[in-house]
């Protein structure tokens, strides 16, 4: 996609984190990932700090919500969504940006409302990338989410 700047909600252990680094790293780009819960963003830190993509990073601890409300369209090419699926379709007025959401068919239940949110926005494209847990992928350019549907594991 060429990305350059993701903004990832949720970093767990910071393995997303990781390979999205290593995509924005060829374009100079930077991943802004956010984690409310303090041991696991020290977990990830020792991820990151050992991975050694850690200049690409940068790890911020904190609201997601409050950071997104925050956050202006144009302030990340891609967002990263894998965390509390139920808190969602709350963000959506935060969120209308190329999304990828991790978790889409694993916890398709979870990611009902969300869904059903996403598909209801006139102008966005969207696609279910069946990949390991399930990728939604939504964005406003229509061909977008036609090259995520073609993708194959590969």
């Amino acid at each position: 996609m060429g990305a350059r700047d993701i903004l990832e909600i949720g970093t767990s252990n910071g393995y997303s984190t990781r390979w999205l680094a290593d995509a924005v790293a060829p374009n100079g780009g930077t991943v802004t990932t956010v984690e409310m819960a303090p041991a696991t963003l020290r977990m990830a830190r020792e991820n990151v700090a050992a991975c050694g993509l850690g200049r690409y990073i940068e790890q911020v601890e904190g609201d997601a919500g409050q950071l997104l409300a925050r956050s202006g369209d144009s302030s990340c090419d891609v967002l990263f969504l894998d965390s509390e699926r139920t808190e969602y379709v709350g963000w959506w007025p935060d969120i209308r940006r190329v999304l990828i959401v991790d978790n889409a068919t694993s916890h398709a239940a979870e990611m009902a409302p969300f869904m059903q949110a996403v598909a209801a926005e006139a102008g966005f494209s969207t696609a279910l990338v069946t990949v390991g847990k399930g990728e939604c992928v939504a964005s406003r350019e229509a061909d977008m989410a036609r090259y995520w549907a073609g993708w194959r594991e590969r």
